[in-house]
């Protein structure tokens, strides 16, 4: 069994190619089952899953899925959507989630079941975010979803607007440095080290590099990229002092708490899309990123070439790839919005 995303720059591209599917029932006319009707979307690569059977695979109320590819995925998605599932699980990383909401999106449209996320990748952020358990088993999420007990988030929605393919949805995204960093979290994945650790491994590697590499470093490279608000059309403000078409690192996600307690948005984070930015990699600003972090802040940073604010959206200009999720997508024109609102079963 192949993965969802073959690890190849253009995969957004093959969303061209994915089958039309017949459009679900009308968001009226789904019905709640006497007994929950459960649709599972199983990775059975993800971490947790190697070599494990399926939970609770023999109830009849239960439909359990192991689709090999992003075109039978969408077609499982589909079918769920026809019996009116009452309870999307995704058995999986957060890639499986990203897979799961990117190719139910125009089939489930605004009117998504209830979902629930057993947390079986390499990484879980989504899991940290939601309050979950490190290993929740399907049976006491079922008790937790019998209880009526629910978080909502929207996912970011990546819409290209150079090409003529489907949006992709997520939680988290990066450009710049974030995609070099992205690889270093793989090659910590390789020697062993998952979830928070391996974010704060990643973290610390990237800062280094930033910090101490030459001009030359790699760690140290912008990549082209203009940031226009959606609504206003407004530039967004560059104060680096280097070239202004080009930004060291951009990170945008809808979280509102992150691995290892980390607070980069302060104590109080707003629902909807967050933005970090740093246009250069001046050393001191660099070498103040753990602070940030943590949650540190001030007006200065933003006068120096870094700054964090709340949008409605985003229109990008990107020519470097970008990272939603752990993939990577090819440079191009996007627009960044919120997502549908989606309801997920919580402890």
């Amino acid at each position: 069994m192949r993965g969802y995303w073959p690890r190849v720059y253009g995969t957004i591209d093959d969303f061209k190619a994915l089958p039309e599917t017949a459009q679900p029932a009308a968001p009226n006319a789904r019905k709640g089952h006497s007994i929950p009707l459960v649709g599972i979307i199983r990775n059975p690569l993800s971490h947790r899953n190697l070599g494990k059977v399926a939970e609770l695979a023999d109830c009849s109320n239960i439909l359990t899925k192991t689709p090999e590819t992003r075109a039978e995925l969408r077609i499982e998605l589909a079918e769920f959507a026809r019996r009116q599932i009452d309870l999307l699980v995704v058995d999986g990383g957060d890639g499986t989630v990203r897979d799961v909401l990117t190719c139910g999106a125009d089939i489930f449209g605004d009117t998504w079941p209830q979902l629930i996320i057993l947390p079986k990748g390499k990484t879980n952020a989504l899991t940290v975010d939601l309050g979950l358990p490190n290993k929740w088993s399907l049976t006491e999420a079922m008790a937790c979803a019998a209880q009526g007990k629910t978080l909502q988030r929207r996912p970011l929605k990546m819409v290209s607007r150079s090409a003529d393919v489907p949006p992709v949805l997520g939680f988290i995204l990066g450009t710049g440095i974030f995609s070099l960093a992205t690889e270093a979290g793989q090659e910590a994945h390789r020697r062993g080290a998952f979830n928070s650790f391996a974010v704060g491994l990643t973290i610390l590697w990237a800062i280094v590099q930033a910090l101490f590499g030459r001009a030359s470093n790699v760690w140290r490279a912008c990549t082209p990229m203009r940031l226009m608000d959606s609504q206003s059309g407004a530039e967004i403000a560059y104060t680096g002092d280097g070239n202004p078409a080009e930004r060291f690192v951009m990170v945008a996600t809808s979280f509102e708490r992150f691995p290892m307690g980390l607070k980069p948005f302060g104590a109080k984070v707003p629902a909807g899309i967050k933005v970090g930015l740093i246009d250069t990699p001046r050393r001191w600003i660099v070498a103040l990123v753990p602070a940030i972090l943590m949650g540190f802040y001030g007006q200065f940073l933003t006068r120096k070439g870094a700054q964090r604010f709340h949008t409605e959206g985003l229109d990008m200009q990107l020519g470097g790839s970008f990272i939603l999720d752990g993939e990577a997508f090819p440079e191009g024109d996007y627009r960044l919005q919120n997502g549908p609102l989606l309801n997920f079963i919580i402890p």
